[in-house]
């Protein structure tokens, strides 16, 4: 008869006793469905949405694969409303590029994962004016990759990466709640003031059309 610990991973579930590891390890890596296939679903899902994020972040930080570098994409980013322009650019390519190749190295999973989603909620909020879907020119790109990368956070990156190999050390329970408060409570102040920046720039050009 399987012995059960008061340990549980993050689920809340309890796991074996005989599980082995230390007990600051976040997971007891015996899954159900087989030995490897999460750790397999996870590295995929981690080198597809870090690399992805890592290329939209690398065209704003250094104009590769088309992208307009820190330049243009200040540029952009004042026409939507980030102001400063550069500094916007620089914000979002790092968090981009730095939150995509920690989630492709499995490396502070949880930082990674939602600084990550911070900046595609700040580019999501570029697009909700356009509805969901890509083709009408929605958040619905922006918010997948988000939710991707929040996910990755909050599961783990899975035996298949460095957190594992280094025991976890980035990965405590603890950095996931610290994570993903700092990074929605700076996310909701850009993306406010962005509103507010809005807000004043339309009414000012009402007021022009009454003068007028």
């Amino acid at each position: 008869m399987r012995r059960w610990s008061r340990r549980s991973d993050r689920s809340g579930r309890r796991v074996p006793a005989a599980c082995p590891g230390r007990a600051t390890v976040i997971f007891c890596e015996r899954h159900d469905s087989g030995p490897g296939r999460r750790d397999a679903g996870l590295l995929l899902l981690r080198l597809g949405a870090g690399g992805v994020l890592m290329a939209h972040g690398t065209q704003k930080l250094f104009g590769w694969f088309g992208g307009h570098g820190i330049e243009g994409t200040g540029q952009f980013m004042e026409t939507v409303g980030y102001s400063p322009g550069k500094p916007s650019a620089t914000a979002a390519g790092l968090a981009e590029t730095g939150g995509g190749a920690l989630l492709a190295l499995g490396l502070a999973t949880p930082a990674a994962g939602a600084a990550a989603a911070g900046a595609m909620a700040g580019a999501a909020a570029v697009h909700t004016p356009n509805g969901f879907f890509a083709q009408e020119g929605g958040y619905e790109y922006a918010a997948t990759l988000g939710l991707t990368a929040a996910g990755l956070a909050i599961t783990g990156a899975g035996r298949l990466s460095l957190d594992h190999a280094l025991g976890h050390v980035l990965d405590r329970n603890w950095m996931l709640p610290a994570a993903f408060g700092v990074t929605a409570a700076a996310t909701a102040l850009v993306i406010g003031a962005r509103a507010k920046r809005l807000r004043k720039a339309r009414e000012g050009e009402q007021q022009t059309l009454f003068e007028e």
